[in-house]
């Protein structure tokens, strides 16, 4: 390819309303263009990007025995009522109605349609295990989409949803999605790792995320450094101390604590540590019979809150924070100064996290405006609550498995595997007829990709102040030709056509920059595209028979023999 015969469209400055590094660079590098909040116009240096990205998760979808095939991106809305989603999924499920005044939605997920396919043709056992997968445009009408590519509404992703007539066969088929997953991440040249995680909205009883590790990830990720446990934060599990509760050495007594309502401030002006002082979290849980649970959840001042595990509580499950007048007419205060001694538990539930059950002599809330508890004890000062684990996990808190002590990193999330069991399959009665004539619901997996958020989250793991820093792998273009006059040197114009026709007769993916433009600005565009290598050609070094060759991220260029640059590229290519 020639600069000359592309759309090159690169910016210097990033517009004002990008948030992150990727979305300000894939801007200003013309990988894509706004046409509306969360929707993005790929422009051909990107779709290179995304095309690469896209080929090699066919190529290992394809190796590990999946089908592809395209199913459509408007669906009709009954689908989604059969299964029972439609009134849950909320405002991200793009509505509307065709001439005729039915109902259809534009696809987020396509799990009741490939169950709806897979009910109308499969029958019997020996139809099955079957995976279909797709590389679709899906949408999702974020409320404050953001990000660029990273969280916009319309995006392109990869969705695979196997079927099994055994779970023993889902497991199965699960693991070989887990080791594709690795390969195809390992293939994109990008760091990652796989975590357990929560199944979430979509169901299901088992899963994990695939996270390319970033500083800008949005998702903390535990992991274990000295073995192989890794996590989202969302799930991981905070041991209980291994210790006994000490026991009580103080009375309880009542201490005015002044407009002090945060953590932090009690502790200080009480000259205790933080980790002694329990913090009480009111939540409302509201049945669909129209019943109210009221109850405190109680974690460590120095904890926070896990909502999906506090949600996996039964007696909570939904839930959602109380209004300052709800707690008011349970507890007599406003939050700030409420806690768990002395309240109706026949109205109010109390749920403790592990760390929280084995403190005595701890700080609370007295349910006074302007007062706190010190020195409460349980089992003295109020009854044992009901223990759970509610809290997000803190570097250095025990490994699960016992082999270490967590660490905490930031993740974004590109890959998540499911194990869906029967959720869909029994909704829309897909089922198949056994060895012994039996009906049966079949088991399913699901299997998603974000493609084109993985561009994104490729750019956030690799740039620097100068650009762009991409894998070979999926970088627009492997090899970057900059000659110096190409216009005004015969000489230099005949040695980059020459070496520009033996790249490609060699397969590799180049391109010529032979714009009229100062060195300065070609350098600067490569650079900023992110391509890995670079060849420059000048009058100078043509003398000496020399073209001047530079990786991406290496300091310095280094001269080399007009002979030897395509066995130099070959090698560093096969390398990468």
């Amino acid at each position: 390819m020639r600069t000359s015969q592309f759309f090159f469209t690169t910016l210097k400055e990033a517009p004002a309303d990008a948030e992150v590094v990727s979305q300000k660079l894939m801007l200003r590098a013309g990988y894509i263009k706004r046409a509306a909040a969360g929707i993005y116009t790929w422009m051909p240096l990107g779709l290179r990007v995304l095309r690469k990205v896209e080929n090699i998760v066919r190529e290992e979808m394809n190796a590990a025995g999946a089908l592809e095939l395209l199913m459509p991106a408007v669906q009709p809305f009954e689908l989604w009522e059969e299964s029972g989603r439609g009134p849950g999924y909320g405002p991200e499920l793009l509505r509307f109605k065709d001439r005729h005044q039915r109902d259809f939605v534009i696809g987020p997920t396509h799990e009741e349609v490939i169950t709806d396919v897979v009910r109308r043709d499969v029958k019997s056992y020996r139809q099955l295990p079957i995976h279909l997968y797709q590389i679709q445009s899906k949408f999702r009408d974020e409320i404050r989409p953001r990000f660029g590519v990273m969280r916009g509404r319309e995006f392109l992703m990869k969705d695979g949803y196997s079927f099994h007539s055994s779970f023993e066969d889902l497991q199965r088929e699960y693991g070989n999605m887990y080791a594709t997953y690795g390969r195809i991440f390992t293939r994109l040249g990008l760091k990652f790792r796989a975590v357990a995680a929560d199944t979430g909205s979509i169901g299901g009883t088992g899963s994990h995320e695939f996270h390319v590790l970033a500083d800008s990830g949005e998702d903390d990720i535990a992991f274990c450094p000295t073995s192989d446990y890794a996590a989202n934060v969302e799930l991981a599990e905070a041991l209980a101390p291994s210790a006994p509760r000490p026991a009580a050495t103080l009375a309880m007594e009542k201490v005015h604590t002044p407009g002090k309502m945060a953590c932090a401030d009690v502790a200080q002006f009480l000259a205790v540590p933080l980790d002694r002082i329990v913090k009480s979290i009111a939540v409302v849980s509201e049945k669909q019979d129209g019943s109210k649970t009221f109850a405190l959840l109680l974690l460590r001042g120095d904890h926070e809150l896990n909502e999906v595990k506090a949600s996996k509580i039964d007696a909570l499950s939904p839930f959602r924070f109380a209004t300052d007048e709800e707690v008011i007419e349970r507890l007599g205060c406003k939050p700030g100064f409420i806690g768990p001694v002395g309240i109706d538990r026949d109205k109010v539930l109390v749920f403790a996290d592990r760390s929280v059950a084995n403190l005595a002599d701890f700080v609370c809330g007295a349910n006074e405006a302007g007062y706190h508890l010190c020195g409460v004890n349980f089992g003295r000062d109020l009854p044992e609550p009901a223990v759970v684990d509610i809290r997000n996990v803190v570097a250095g808190d025990p490994a699960p498995d016992g082999k270490g002590v967590l660490d905490i990193c930031r993740g974004i999330e590109v890959g998540h595997i499911f194990q869906l069991r029967s959720k869909y399959a029994k909704a829309l009665n897909c089922a198949f007829l056994d060895e012994n004539g039996k009906s049966q619901i079949m088991e399913m997996g699901c299997y998603g990709i974000g493609v084109s958020r993985i561009v994104g989250a490729a750019i956030e793991q690799g740039n620097d102040d100068k650009g762009i820093v991409l894998p070979t792998t999926i970088a627009p273009f492997e090899v970057c030709i900059v000659p110096m006059g190409y216009h005004k040197s015969d000489a230099v114009k005949a040695a980059a056509d020459r070496l520009y026709a033996e790249l490609k007769q060699a397969g590799i993916d180049v391109v010529l920059d032979d714009r009229n433009e100062r060195p300065g600005v070609m350098f600067a565009d490569m650079e900023l595209i992110g391509i890995p290598h670079r060849v420059v050609i000048g009058e100078r070094g043509l003398k000496d028979g020399q073209f001047e060759y530079k990786g991406r991220t290496e300091a310095e260029a280094t001269m080399v023999a007009q002979s030897n640059i395509l066995a130099l590229l070959q090698g560093k290519l096969c390398a990468a």
